[in-house]
C-alpha cells in the first residue's frame, strides 16, 4: 500500500510539471548573466574605441634612424615657465630639434643619435645657449643658474635657493607627479609622446608638466606623425592662392581696350 501511494504521488507530480511553485520561478541567474555579458561587452567596445582615439604613445625602446618621435619640453626657472625655445636652426646636422612650439622632434640621423644615444643631452648640446647638467641650468639669453644660488627678485621663488631638477612623464595621459632620472639628467632617454620639464627651483617645489598648449601640440604631432613645424608653415600656400586673382584684372583691361578700339 505504501508503495502504491508513493507511485501515485510521483505520477501526479510528473503530470503537473513539478508543481505550481516550480513553474512560476524565473531563471533569474540566467538573465543576470546575460546582462553582465552585455555590460562587459559594451565596456570593452568603449575602451577599445578610447584606446584607438587616445593612444598611449610611450614606446618600449629608443628610436632608430627609421623612426620619428616627438616630446614636449617645458622650462621652469624659479616658478616661471619660460617661453618655448625658438625653432632649431641646425636641423641639417642633428635629428634632435625644437619646433618652436614646445615640441621636440626626435629623428635620429645616424647611430650616434639612435638607440641608447637618443638622450636629452644630445638635444641640449646642439641647441645654442641652452645648458643642462646636474648642477647648472641655463635658458638661452639668460645667466646660468647653479645649485644653491638664490632665485632672482621678481620671480615667484625670489630669495629661495634653487637646484636643478629634471622631471619627465612617459606620455601625455600620465597622472603621476613625474620621475627624475637616476643619473645625470642629460642622460634621460627620449620616448615617444614624452613630457619633460627642466627646472631650477627650490628643492621641495612641485615640478609642473609643460604648458597645456604645448601638450596639445605634442598630441597633434604624435597623431599626425609629422613635424609641428611643417604643419605650421603649410598655410603659407594660401598667400600664393591669394595672388591668383591678379590675371582677372588683366582680362578686364583687355576687354575694355578692345571695346574702346571698336
Amino acid at each position: 500500500m505504501a508503495s502504491n501511494s508513493t507511485g501515485k504521488w510521483v505520477e501526479r507530480a510528473a503530470t503537473t510539471g513539478g508543481g505550481r511553485t516550480y513553474r512560476g520561478q524565473r531563471p533569474v541567474n540566467w538573465y543576470a548573466s546575460l546582462v553582465v555579458i552585455c555590460v562587459v561587452g559594451l565596456l570593452l567596445v568603449g575602451y577599445s574605441r578610447y584606446q584607438r582615439t587616445h593612444r598611449t604613445t610611450s614606446s618600449s625602446g629608443p628610436p632608430t634612424t627609421q623612426q620619428t618621435w616627438f616630446a614636449a619640453l617645458g622650462i621652469d626657472i624659479c616658478g616661471t615657465i619660460k617661453p618655448n625655445l625658438p625653432a632649431s636652426t641646425n636641423g641639417a646636422t642633428t635629428g634632435f630639434t625644437a619646433n618652436g612650439n614646445g615640441v621636440l622632434t626626435i629623428e635620429p640621423k645616424n647611430s650616434s643619435e639612435s638607440g641608447a644615444n637618443a638622450i636629452l643631452g644630445k638635444f641640449v648640446s646642439g641647441y645654442k645657449g641652452l645648458q643642462l647638467t646636474s648642477s647648472t641650468l641655463q635658458y638661452p639669453g639668460t645667466a646660468a643658474l647653479s645649485n644653491g644660488e638664490v632665485c632672482p627678485k621678481g620671480s615667484p621663488d625670489a630669495g629661495k635657493p634653487g637646484v636643478v631638477i629634471v622631471n619627465s612623464w612617459p606620455n601625455f595621459e600620465s597622472k603621476s607627479k613625474g620621475t627624475q632620472p637616476s643619473g645625470q639628467p642629460q642622460n634621460l632617454l627620449f620616448s615617444n609622446g614624452q613630457l619633460i620639464t627642466l627646472a631650477f627651483v627650490p628643492v621641495n617645489a612641485t615640478i609642473p608638466k609643460p604648458p597645456a598648449n604645448v601638450i596639445t601640440s605634442l598630441i597633434n604631432a604624435v597623431e599626425q606623425g609629422t613635424s609641428a613645424t611643417t604643419s605650421t608653415t603649410a598655410p603659407a600656400l594660401s598667400t600664393t592662392s591669394t595672388t591668383a586673382p591678379v590675371p582677372s584684372t588683366t582680362s578686364t583691361t583687355a576687354g575694355s581696350t578692345t571695346s574702346t578700339t571698336k
